[in-house]
């Protein structure tokens, strides 16, 4: 699988969602206090970002 979304824990003991696409990470998530949190942040990107247009502010 070239991409994927990684839930991890932090140093501090939080749940982090981080995405990797060959390997590489291309964005990671804020700590969330549980897993269930973590999971709700993924499917919330994989539902609302499908369409999600490119905004270039330089």
């Amino acid at each position: 699988m070239a991409h994927k979304f990684e839930i991890y824990k932090d140093r501090k003991g939080e749940f982090r969602v981080r995405f990797k696409y060959n390997s590489e990470i291309m964005f990671s998530s804020e700590g969330y206090a549980s897993k269930s949190s973590a999971k709700n942040a993924i499917a919330s990107v994989q539902k609302n970002a499908p369409g999600a247009e490119t905004e270039d502010n330089s």
